[in-house]
């Protein structure tokens, strides 16, 4: 497999600065260009040189650590198992708090280069600062391996805490020394042009008890209304109207491309596995299911990328790194809504396979949060800077009835409440790159009894963004 032009410009740059004693780099590409085979040229070009020993590669998920494994045991001609011979280990970041010092002591005996995947992970550039992933690489990395290699499709934090092992310039824009984003990499063919659908509503009738309230969109409902955007999710008229146009692309798109694959991003287990029903009962075809509950998600992961089946509905499973490039429509139902986690699900369709023109879809209710990302994925795209806002046809019709509400920042400090009917940590799966230290204890909040009537008609319009403040209040 030949390098791409930018993979040959990184891994360039990289050796070049590590020649110059500068033992780290930061290349930021953008979701589905390729980082994780640039990375292993570099391991492989630092080892047949003599520069290294050894390879420790650190992923958010046991997913990406096993492609990693993969790619640099394919580059290095020998095992990254852990195992007597092997030439160091593929892990999760999610491990590094159980490692012991005999496992650290290998840096500082051995000439290593440590990889770091989606280092947007490890916070901190001092003990106080860091959560646990960041504390470590303080302590046991920084300084005492030879070169690292830090990797990010989206190198910011909400939480503002500098990324580990970054630096910054005033302003608080992190230092890149290699950058290949989403412009260049349509250019190149490396991505599909995004295409993003917004579904809305504008005409929301609000049912609270005896009193009844009307609302222009969901950006209006959420924000002048006790309803939750959980509550949405949750609704099945939303999830039918969603999966009905998802499946409608889907089924277009097959006719090009006949293993096309369509994703949906739940927002529980209990979701998942609604969704998975609705899909059955309305389009007669069965999706895959993944979620840290189901026995075999990796191998069934694994199984849907070679597979032919249009349908995989997951919680947190595919997301940053995972490799599927027959994925071409994707459906955001999950109630994560940072702009990190978006542009993650995003990058899911984004890898090309050398179709010309080539596109990925994305739909998504229209959550102002949400639309927002939207608009700064696509606002630099030539030719691409546009989304389209599809108003609802039918009705919703949500209610918490006797739900118990918890509140809980949806990662990285939401503050809207989330409404769970059956509250546990499936938002949060041990596999899943999430940064727990940013999560603050749970509170009861007051239940009410609320329901929402949305009726509205169909129809869609384009929407430029050089049109500012449009449809949304800000």
């Amino acid at each position: 497999m030949q390098l791409r032009r930018w993979q040959y410009e990184a891994v360039e740059a990289a050796l070049t600065k590590y020649e110059t004693e500068h033992p780290h780099f930061l290349c930021l590409a953008t979701p589905g260009a390729g980082k994780t085979f640039m990375a292993s040229r570099i391991a492989k070009e630092l080892m047949d040189s003599g520069k290294i020993d050894l390879v420790f590669c650190f992923s958010p998920s046991v997913n990406v650590a096993t492609s990693f494994q993969a790619s640099i045991e394919s580059q290095l001609k020998c095992k990254l198992d852990g195992l007597l011979g092997s030439k160091g280990r593929s892990l999760t970041y999610q491990s590094m708090p159980s490692q012991d010092l005999s496992f650290w002591s290998l840096l500082s005996q051995y000439k290593t280069l440590v990889i770091f995947d989606e280092i947007h992970h490890c916070a901190g550039d001092n003990l106080d600062n860091a959560n646990v992933w960041g504390q470590k690489i303080i302590q046991h990395i920084q300084g005492e391996a030879d070169y690292t290699l830090a990797l990010s499709g989206t190198p910011w934090r909400s939480d503002k805490v500098p990324i580990a092992l970054s630096s910054y310039c005033v302003g608080g824009v992190i230092q890149c020394d290699y950058s290949y984003g989403l412009e260049r990499a349509i250019q190149d063919g490396v991505c599909r042009i995004p295409k993003i659908i917004a579904v809305d509503n504008d005409e929301i009738t609000l049912l609270s008890g005896d009193e009844r309230e009307r609302y222009s969109s969901f950006a209006e409902l959420l924000k002048q209304s006790k309803c939750t955007y959980q509550q949405l999710l949750d609704s099945s008229d939303l999830i039918t109207y969603m999966i009905k146009i998802t499946a409608k692309k889907i089924n277009e798109v097959r006719k090009r491309q006949p293993n096309s694959g369509a994703l949906v991003v739940a927002a529980t287990v209990d979701h998942a596995i609604k969704i998975a029903e609705i899909i059955k009962r309305d389009t007669g075809d069965s999706a895959r299911v993944v979620t840290y509950l189901h026995d075999g998600a990796q191998d069934t992961i694994r199984d849907f990328r070679e597979a032919n089946d249009k349908w995989i509905v997951s919680v947190g499973m595919i997301s940053e790194g995972t490799d599927i490039p027959r994925l071409k429509v994707c459906c955001h139902l999950t109630r994560v809504k940072t702009e990190l986690y978006f542009r993650q699900v995003l990058g899911r369709i984004l890898r090309s396979t050398g179709v010309e023109k080539d596109e990925g879809f994305l739909f998504i209710p229209a959550e102002p949060n949400l639309v927002e990302y939207a608009e700064r994925v696509v606002e630099n795209i030539p030719d691409a800077n546009t989304i389209a806002i599809e108003q609802m046809t039918g009705s919703i019709t949500t209610s918490d009835n006797s739900i118990q509400v918890l509140t809980l920042p949806e990662i990285e400090n939401d503050p809207k409440p989330i409404v769970n009917v059956n509250f546990s940590t499936e938002l949060f799966p041990d596999d899943k790159g999430v940064d727990l230290s940013a999560l603050t204890t749970p509170t009861l909040a007051e239940t009410y009894d609320t329901s929402v009537g949305l009726f509205g008609r169909f129809k869609q319009e384009i929407i430029n963004f050089a049109i500012q403040d449009i449809a949304f209040n800000r």
